[in-house]
């Protein structure tokens, strides 16, 4: 098993800000339950109009199986309209 932690920074246009926000928000405690998951949460920066998600992994195929939720899958959809960039995601593994 090879942990995996994910930072995403997310840039929503101005205007779907708050739906952006809301969207996360609204599936935070379901994928908190999902198997696998050991940390999922949200931070904003209302200076730069970004969203930023900090989540932990068991592993790769945790990570798929969530992003495979309907629930995830519909706020990835609407990204498709919100977001003013593509999603600057780092993955990372854990060395200690």
């Amino acid at each position: 098993m090879a942990q995996l932690n994910i930072i995403a920074r997310i840039t929503p246009h101005p205007e779907y800000f708050d739906a952006a926000r809301k969207a996360v928000c609204g599936i935070i405690e379901q994928t908190r339950a999902e198997p696998g998951c050991i940390e999922f949460r949200l931070s904003e920066n209302v200076e730069t109009g970004t969203l930023h998600l900090y989540e932990e992994w068991e592993d790769e195929a945790a990570l798929k199986a969530h992003h495979e939720q309907p629930y995830t899958v519909a706020v990835f959809k609407a990204y498709e309209r919100w977001l003013a960039e593509e999603p600057e995601i780092l993955r990372l593994h854990p060395v200690a």
